[in-house]
């Protein structure tokens, strides 16, 4: 399995970006599908999940500003982020989880987002 991010960039404070990540190299559903934020010096962090047919997590630094949502036919997630802030930079991953006879874990290569005070 792949995952293809895109839709990163440099924005100004109070703007939005939408972030879109493909998943391919499978027909099966991912269970789940979500994106991880990394800065430097620091470990990755959740922004967003989203299960199957179940819950969406937000981080609470991102809560009422950004919407996670996916296509499930298409096993694509999208992540809309709005009034974004200077402590939103950072590198994002996305991030799907896949049960056939156990979970399995993949990851997408990141996409820069850089918020400019």
């Amino acid at each position: 399995v792949q995952l293809q991010a895109s839709g990163g960039g440099l924005v100004q404070a109070g703007g939005s970006l939408r972030l879109s990540c493909v998943a391919s190299g499978t027909s099966l559903s991912l269970l789940v599908m979500g994106w991880y934020r990394q800065v430097p010096g620091k470990q990755r962090e959740l922004v967003a999940r989203i299960t199957s047919g179940g819950p969406i997590t937000y981080a609470d630094s991102v809560k009422g500003r950004s919407t996670i949502s996916r296509d499930g036919s298409k096993n694509t997630v999208y992540l809309q982020m709005n009034s974004l802030q200077p402590e939103d930079t950072g590198v994002y991953f996305c991030y799907g989880r896949m049960f056939i006879s156990d979970f399995s874990d993949f990851w997408g290569r990141g996409t820069q987002v850089t918020v400019s005070a």
